[in-house]
């Protein structure tokens, strides 16, 4: 692209690092950076300024830059260039996730190892931070290391960004300091019922835990600080009638369960 505006081979780079810019800058300010600082002709700018509007649906404008009498296929490099972008669309389009690409001549890298198609990621949602990853084809740089030149894609990750969403996202959610489903709660000093009570559970693959003690406050309140959603409760008179409660600590209800269907009941309340 930079070629067809008329940028001479050795000012690519610097150019390139210009037009990175434009998610921050207006283009405006970035034409005066490369007409003023860094020599580009008025001309050159004005066309890069034209290309990089264009951003789409991947092959509506890869269509556009196809079309006769486009400059982009008066170029070897820019016609090359739209054939993979074809290719790499095409096989998008087959794994159902096109829909999840946007095509922008804007897209500009200030390194210039890169030989091929270049990529950000942003994420869609309330956070803006920009770009979280970025990355692109690079033929020749690890061989610049090395004896021996490898293709590559590779990609780097704006850690901070990400952790920045992440922070946002968890100042409306809990979070709990331990993943507990269920709290086993034998009102009294049974020490072998709690154990057999809780291995029924673990063989059901139900996160538990169990906890015996003759003050009932103890497992509310063990329960409440540790976010745990459900309580099974046995006293005495559990023990004599053969049933056991459930509480689900987030609604503040109780449900009588015959014993025998504990592991039953339970499952169909975690799982709904």
């Amino acid at each position: 692209m930079l070629a067809i505006c008329g940028v001479p081979q050795n000012k690519f780079r610097t150019i390139c690092s210009s037009i990175d810019k434009l998610d921050k800058q207006s283009f405006e300010q970035v034409k005066k950076e490369m007409v003023d600082e860094k020599g580009l002709t008025e001309e050159a700018a004005d066309q890069i300024g034209l290309f990089v509007k264009e951003r789409g649906v991947p092959m509506e404008l890869l269509s556009k830059l196809k079309q006769e009498g486009s400059k982009f296929l008066e170029n070897d490099e820019s016609l090359s260039a739209l054939k993979e972008l074809e290719i790499l669309f095409k096989a998008l389009e087959e794994s159902k996730c096109i829909n999840r690409v946007i095509f922008d001549l804007s897209l500009a890298r200030g390194l210039d190892y890169y030989t091929g198609v270049i990529f950000e990621a942003a994420f869609k949602g309330a956070t803006q931070v920009g770009s979280i990853a970025a990355g692109g084809r690079y033929d020749n740089l690890i061989g610049m290391f090395g004896s021996k030149q490898v293709p590559a894609v590779g990609i780097s990750l704006g850690i901070e960004r990400v952790f920045a969403i992440m922070e946002q996202q968890d100042k409306n959610q809990e979070i709990r300091a331990i993943e507990t489903q269920v709290l086993v709660s034998i009102f009294g000093d049974d020490l072998s019922l709690g154990a057999k009570l809780v291995n029924e559970l673990w063989e059901a693959k139900i996160k538990a835990e169990y906890m015996v003690n003759k003050r009932v406050k103890k497992h509310f309140d063990h329960a409440t600080v540790s976010k745990i959603p459900w309580m099974v409760i046995v006293g005495d008179r559990e023990l004599n009638e053969g049933i056991v409660r459930l509480k689900d600590m987030i609604a503040a209800v109780e449900h009588e369960i015959p014993r025998s269907s504990l592991v039953e009941e339970l499952r169909k309340r975690l799982d709904s």
